[in-house]
């Protein structure tokens, strides 16, 4: 984050929600650096670290979960939005490096960014991410504020559980302020689906 602030103009959201099993914290950089005339240059840096906490935590079991995700794409414009991409991501069960394609489209009101990476390691996972958001302005002052996300993991070790999460959120946006109703939806299994949902409002503000 030291070394960005220096190279590129960003707005950094951190949002909190709080659900009714469970509270997150989510803090998410992610822009193109600039070159020495000011414009974006090819390089896109995303960083994004969350980390929740369940309500029915105890000593020994449901405890809080931290992960940090930092990708870096290089983005000629004759691709279109689609760019190579190589991720690491950081959880308690360890350091994952991945590399595969990515797209981003970056407007004022939209953006839409998405990749399908494949882990580095033997028996890999295959993970797909994309991110939607969308604020149309209602008035002068406040805009509407939408956003969806879709995380899917394809193990290729069949002993391991495929994963899916799907995160809503609607609600409205003033300044630098967002607010609304939030809903995180999971499902872990392979035939047969564990699902889970943490529904309830968020707050989010972009420094």
């Amino acid at each position: 984050m030291l070394l960005s602030g220096s190279m590129a103009f960003s707005q950094i959201p951190v949002e909190v929600m709080a659900g009714d099993k469970m509270a997150t914290l989510d803090l998410m950089f992610f822009r193109f650096f600039k070159n020495k005339e000011g414009a974006s240059s090819g390089l896109l840096y995303f960083n994004r670290n969350r980390a929740s906490m369940d309500y029915a935590m105890t000593q020994t079991s449901n405890l809080p979960q931290f992960g940090s995700t930092n990708a870096f794409s290089w983005n000629p414009s004759f691709m279109k939005g689609l760019a190579p991409v190589v991720v690491c991501q950081i959880f308690g069960s360890g350091v994952f490096p991945k590399a595969g394609i990515q797209y981003a489209l970056i407007r004022n009101n939209l953006t839409i960014f998405s990749w399908l990476v494949c882990e580095t390691k033997q028996k890999p996972n295959l993970d797909f991410f994309f991110l939607a958001r969308y604020t149309p302005a209602m008035t002068e002052k406040l805009n509407l504020f939408t956003q969806l996300e879709l995380i899917a993991a394809f193990p290729a070790d069949p002993s391991k559980n495929q994963v899916f999460t799907q995160r809503l959120r609607l609600g409205l946006k003033r300044k630098e302020f967002q607010f609304g109703l939030a809903a995180d939806f999971s499902q872990t299994g392979r035939n047969a689906f564990l699902a889970t949902t943490n529904s309830g409002g968020f707050l989010r503000y972009e420094f």
